[in-house]
This record gives C-alpha cells, sequence and structure tokens, in this order.
C-alpha cells in the first residue's frame, strides 16, 4: 500500500495515537531516475539523497522516533561503476565530517551497519571516529547501512555464534532467536517497526531480513531525493492505522 505524498492528515486518536513506532528503517530508492528525469548525472541525485537523509534524521526526531536506520549502500552495490562507488563512498566520508559535529552535540548515537573489512582505510577512520565518539548519547540512535547486506548480515552473524560455540563461550544448545540478534549488527538496537521504501518498488532487497520479519511496510510513490517532513509523517500515520498481529488474531472480526 502506498502512503499519501504530502496530503492533509486526520488527527490520530486512542489507541492509534498510542500506538506510534519506535522504530522505523528507510530504504532510500530512487536517486538516480532523480537525476535521470532532470538530465543531470547520477552523482547528483546522490547528493540530493544525502540532503534528504539530513532531512529525514531532523523528522524522525521531531516525530518522537528513538530509532532511525538508513539504507544507504547495498554489498550488490559493488557492481555499479567503479566511478559511482567511488562518489558514494566520498559522500559517506563527507557526511560523516560535516554533520558528525552537530549529531555529537544532540545526542545522537550513530552506528554504521554492514561488512567494515572491504572499506577503505580513510572510511574505516572515520566510521569508528562516528562511533566512538557518539557512543555514549542517548537521546537518539541513527543506523546508517552501508556495505550492507542481510543474508550477509546473517551469514556474519553465524560465524560469530560459530567461534563463540568453538571457544567454549557458548553451548549450541544455547543459541537462540534472541541470543541470536546479539550477534548481528544491530545488537541491542530493537527491530523496526516500520520499513519505508521510497520510488515506487515494492521490495525488500535484502535490508534487515531478519530484524524485519515482522515490520509493517509502507511504500511511497516518491523518488529518495523529494522525500520531506510530510512524506514521512504520513507513513507512520499508515502504520498507526495498522493492526500489527505478529501471527495471531486481531479484533471480534478476525476471530
Amino acid at each position: 500500500m502506498s502512503a499519501p505524498a504530502a496530503s492533509p492528515r486526520a488527527p490520530l486518536e486512542g489507541a492509534a495515537a498510542a500506538a506510534r513506532p519506535r522504530h522505523a528503517a528507510i530504504i532510500m530508492d530512487g536517486n538516480g531516475r532523480w537525476a535521470k528525469a532532470r538530465g543531470l548525472p547520477r552523482t547528483a541525485g546522490h547528493r540530493e539523497g544525502v540532503e534528504a537523509a539530513r532531512r529525514a534524521v531532523e523528522a524522525a526526531r521531531d516525530l518522537d522516533l528513538q530509532y532511525l536506520t538508513l539504507y544507504s549502500f547495498s554489498t550488490e552495490n559493488w557492481r555499479r561503476p567503479a566511478g559511482e562507488v567511488r562518489d558514494l563512498m566520498d559522500l559517506l566520508k563527507q557526511f560523516i565530517i560535516d554533520d558528525l559535529p552537530r549529531l555529537k552535540q544532540e545526542g545522537v548515537r550513530v552506528r554504521i551497519l554492514g561488512d567494515k573489512q572491504n572499506l577503505g582505510p580513510d572510511l574505516k577512520a572515520l566510521v569508528r571516529k562516528a562511533e566512538s565518539e557518539t557512543r555514549e548519547n542517548k537521546r537518539f540512535l541513527l543506523q546508517v547501512a552501508f556495505n550492507y547486506g542481510g543474508r550477509d548480515e546473517i551469514v556474519r552473524a553465524a560465524r560469530a555464534a560459530a567461534k563463540a560455540v568453538r571457544d567454549g563461550a557458548l553451548a549450541p544448545g544455547d543459541i537462540t532467536e534472541e541470543g541470536f540478534t546479539q550477534f548481528l549488527d544491530t545488537g541491542e538496537a530493537p527491530d523496526p517497526d516500520l520499513v519505508i521504501r521510497t520510488s515506487g518498488e515494492k521490495r525488500t532487497s535484502n535490508f534487515l531480513i531478519w530484524q524485519a520479519a515482522y515490520a509493517e511496510y509502507v511504500f511511497v510513490d516518491v523518488l529518495w531525493p523529494d522525500f520531506n517532513a510530510d512524506i514521512f509523517a504520513a507513513a507512520i500515520d499508515e502504520y498507526c492505522r495498522r493492526e500489527r498481529r505478529y501471527g495471531g488474531v486481531g479484533g471480534a472480526a478476525d476471530r
């Protein structure tokens, strides 16, 4: 179901207002199409996408979210032209350099999800800096999934669990769903309540496939560079009007 782009919204009351999500995750899709529609290089779309990400972070806090996860660069994105990959790496570097002082001051904790092993040394250093300098911040958690794939994350988590078993720190029978989540990149962060995908595409694209097993999905027909606070709020309103059942039954009509 697609959320309205920026239409007036009826106020939420009662149970719907109380059921607001704590954690939203966003598949930021459509930068290339946004640029192509304007006769611009794809890099221009990615730059505008960074601005949309900044707006999303500000809107998330205004909307009383406690956690926001942004899908920035997937393990599959390495297949793109080398120049575009280099530009995306540079944009993450610049985002950290430009925004880290403000995020630190505003009490935002920053975590980078994904496989950091094959990132360049300068980017690795910036990632460590962002995570270490905001580690004690409690107001809001911003997670950026970069060089991230859901299947890759589960494989890395399985390797870590196997190593713990081999080292005697964990018994095979002690591996539970709850315990296994501690080996995932998201660690102690709660699962997303809401996953938003922009651009009108209706795919999960290997994003948080463990964590989002019971998330509500909202697909919006807006390219990522055009994403704004009104669209974000409309997606949350759509979420609040749904009934989350987790495999059980809902109201009387479902019994």
